[in-house]
């Protein structure tokens, strides 16, 4: 089958072998990926979310600057679907998705232990990673499409994250 002219690459994954926790969305939307960073869209609760939850305003830092201190916080980011088809940004839109490579993560990342899944899409490979003897967590997505909880109601469910785990101070 030739190769699709609207194939779309996500991004590189943020981990390092001292990673605890791992957060994984399902595909970076349209502006992300032009911005070739992971949750660009200013009306995305992710930084905001994140921020709250480790007490560390990562979303007042530059990019570089925030991934270096998530990592710090021991926390990875990553996405389920390495490569799609998809106009706009909606994840009802995806089609040809092919699976980020998972493989190895027992051997390049000990520490790992729980898996964080931003939104119901990115969830749907929890099942996977639980009989792989992850920790799993399907939270509610930081989408500004995910408009029917507010952030309040958000942040109760990413709370959990601080329950996950003896990363955060």
């Amino acid at each position: 089958m030739p190769a699709s002219a609207n194939l779309l690459t996500g991004l590189p994954p943020v981990l390092n072998p001292s990673v605890r926790v791992l957060i994984l969305g399902s595909f970076p939307g349209a502006v992300s990926l032009a911005a070739a960073q992971y949750y660009a869209h200013p009306r995305n609760q992710f930084w905001p979310l994140l921020s709250t939850v480790l007490n560390d305003d990562l979303f007042a830092l530059p990019y570089a600057e925030r991934l270096q201190k998530l990592l710090r916080h021991r926390i990875g980011l990553w996405d389920v679907i390495a490569t799609c088809e998809r106009r706009g940004s909606l994840d009802s839109a995806i089609r040809q998705a092919q699976e980020a490579d998972f493989s190895q993560f027992h051997e390049r990342y000990p520490q790992l232990h729980t898996i964080a899944f931003n939104g119901k899409t990115a969830g749907k490979a929890a099942p996977r990673f639980d009989a792989a003897g992850y920790r799993t967590l399907v939270l509610p997505s930081s989408s500004p499409a995910n408009a029917q909880l507010s952030f309040i109601e958000k942040l109760k469910c990413w709370q959990q994250l601080n329950a996950a785990s003896t990363f955060l101070k």
